[in-house]
């Protein structure tokens, strides 16, 4: 049973919520025991999530018989399983691994063990703040999971509810406007989301597996073992044009608000000035990766026709959210300001990324496919690597605030002397985000850049200006809070070494910066296969459908 990967998907995804919900047979007083609790809760799933991908690639013995419902869908799916849910409507139990989703799997159960060393600092209402932050897990876990597009989008709301009252609650002087801000957003995503879904549920005549509505939209018969004239409505549905744009545009708007990307990005500051440190760094972590995990998932593999008029505008967004957010963090006073921003930045290479496509026009083909497997590649690293990196960012900001009180650039300085080893620990995170050579953030801003240069190369140096920028305020923050004459500031008397706690985060943090930086091939050798299958099935859509185009304009003339 432990080594059966169905059992282990499903104990990912519930293990999280359940264990939480063990929380609160402890008395309110038994601090110590409720967040041990939590701990090890989250190292069992961490502990799973280790497991799952020792299966998946091969290093664990599993039944051969666990991919049998997926593989023969699409042959890159490492895991997966389907079973009835609501069988009236359709709706499947279905989860899968593939190498887009187990990266970012791994990241999740490491991020939130860390968050969770982190909240030490949390004084008040423990339980309920850490039961929240496992519900939280949970919901992002069937997000990387689900591989049907209802059980997608039910977790994608549930991860709505645990951030409003994380931030709401336990946030800063301003948390409920913040909260408030990002529900609306949020649910403003969801409900483009949801018309998304119901217009393919519709055109697919009612299907939400997402392999299914996949092979629909590259004008396959739904099933392999279906004769294309059963499925031949439902394939000339979900690959009509129209349908296609105009799902991709609803699906775009939902993704670049959780990416997020300007301008849908004014949420993003404000929720993470007014969060906790924990929630700031799962926020930054985890769940901006979901906005460029929709498309991996979602958007470009069922709207490939939507994707393909659209790719520019993703290319273009991505320069500008690069561009913007290193100019917005370079004008930040406030430390954590800064670091939002530079999340808008960092994400802005992922949208690059993603978009590094360019079409013949006579044959629709992928020109150049290796440069756009190499865009895909990179934009999974990438988000990878900042999930990192951010927390890491938001974690060095929240020992600061933790013991001075303040955020201020301005009153900062000098802190290397009084806090040397910690310092070395922000510098080296704050290094890999400038994208330093050897770090885990230069690789994917490097390559995101590389494989836009064949769609334009206006593109690649607007990147490439990005990563100075980069360096100008990454530069600039640490000169400010950490070089310069002794801190005279508030709270002299508090900065005291960090602790043993704060350094175990610190250093796992800064070591998988290293690790990835060093050898990147051990998370693009999973990410690779998954990226070249998705650019194949895309060039196959684009010359699927204009060949049916010629034959639509070509059999009057036979006549």
């Amino acid at each position: 049973m432990f080594a059966d990967p169905q059992f282990l998907m499903s104990c990912a995804l519930f293990l999280p919520v359940l264990w939480g919900l063990g929380l609160f047979g402890f008395p309110s007083r038994a601090v110590s025991a409720i967040r041990w609790y939590a701990l090890a809760g989250a190292c069992c799933e961490l502990a799973i999530t280790v497991q799952l991908a020792g299966i998946a690639l091969g290093w664990i013995d599993a039944s051969p018989a666990v991919n049998a419902s997926t593989t023969s869908l699409r042959n890159d799916i490492l895991l997966g399983m389907s079973l009835p849910w609501i069988p009236t409507w359709n709706v499947n139990y279905s989860l899968g691994v593939d190498g887009f989703s187990l990266p970012l799997i791994l990241l999740t159960s490491l991020i939130f063990v860390l968050s969770i060393v982190a909240s030490w600092s949390i004084k008040t209402h423990i339980r309920g703040f850490l039961f929240l932050l496992l519900l939280l897990e949970t919901g992002v876990m069937g997000v990387f999971l689900a591989l049907d597009f209802f059980l997608f989008f039910v977790m994608w709301e549930v991860m709505l509810l645990p951030m409003y009252f994380l931030i709401g609650l336990w946030g800063g002087p301003r948390r409920e406007y913040a909260a408030i801000k990002f529900f609306l957003y949020t649910l403003a995503g969801g409900v483009c989301l949801l018309m998304a879904m119901l217009m393919v549920y519709s055109a697919s005549g009612g299907s939400f597996d997402l392999l299914e509505l996949a092979r629909m939209a590259q004008g396959q018969a739904p099933k392999p073992g279906m004769d294309l004239d059963q499925g031949i409505a439902l394939t000339a549905a979900m690959g009509d044009t129209s349908l296609q744009w105009r799902v991709f545009v609803l699906l775009l708007i939902a993704f670049l608000i959780k990416l997020p990307a300007v301008p849908l990005h004014t949420w993003l500051p404000d929720a993470h000035v007014e969060a906790p440190t924990p929630v700031s760094m799962i926020l930054a972590g985890i769940l901006l990766k979901l906005g460029g995990y929709g498309f991996l998932r979602i958007a470009i593999p069922i709207c490939p026709l939507g994707f393909a008029e659209w790719a520019w505008f993703m290319v273009a967004l991505g320069v500008f959210c690069v561009l913007y957010g290193a100019l917005a963090a370079l004008a930040q006073s406030d430390f954590k300001r800064l670091v939002a921003y530079s999340s808008v930045s960092h994400m802005g290479y992922v949208l690059m990324g993603l978009g590094a496509f360019r079409f013949q026009e006579l044959t629709g083909v992928v020109l150049n496919p290796d440069f756009s497997t190499m865009g895909l590649s990179a934009a999974t690293f990438q988000m990878v690597a900042h999930g990192i990196v951010s927390a890491g960012m938001f974690f060095v900001v929240g020992v600061l605030y933790d013991r001075v009180k303040h955020r201020d650039l301005r009153q900062f300085g000098g802190i290397a002397s009084l806090q040397p080893h910690f310092s070395a620990i922000a510098a080296g995170i704050f290094f890999a985000g400038l994208g330093l050579p050897g770090l885990c953030g230069f690789i994917g801003e490097a390559f995101s850049i590389f494989s836009v240069w064949h769609v334009d190369r206006f593109f690649s140096v607007g990147g490439a200006l990005g990563m100075i920028l980069t360096a100008g305020y990454i530069l600039w923050a640490l000169q400010r809070v950490y070089l310069g004459p002794t801190y005279t500031g508030p709270n002299r008397e508090y900065l005291t070494e960090i602790n043993f706690r704060e350094y175990t985060v610190g250093y796992i943090l800064l070591a998988f910066a290293i690790g990835l930086g060093v050898y990147p091939a051990m998370a693009l050798n999973v990410i690779e296969p998954a990226s070249r299958q998705l650019v194949q099935q895309i060039s196959g859509s684009q010359e699927r459908q204009l060949s049916l185009n010629r034959a639509s304009i070509e059999s009057p003339l036979d006549k």
